[in-house]
């Protein structure tokens, strides 16, 4: 299950709003989970 800030991150990253390394420094303070970037970039967290 995504987490709460996925859906609405994932928004704002299509729409060139934040980078993948926005979505990447979220997964780094624990905000959202590596799925969760997955979901949001469609590419995988290494």
């Amino acid at each position: 299950m995504a987490s709460v800030l996925a859906e609405p991150m994932k928004r704002l990253h299509r729409d060139g709003k934040i980078t993948k390394e926005d979505v990447a420094e979220r997964v780094k303070t624990g905000k959202i989970t590596k799925a969760d970037y997955e979901h949001i970039t469609g590419e995988k967290y290494d």
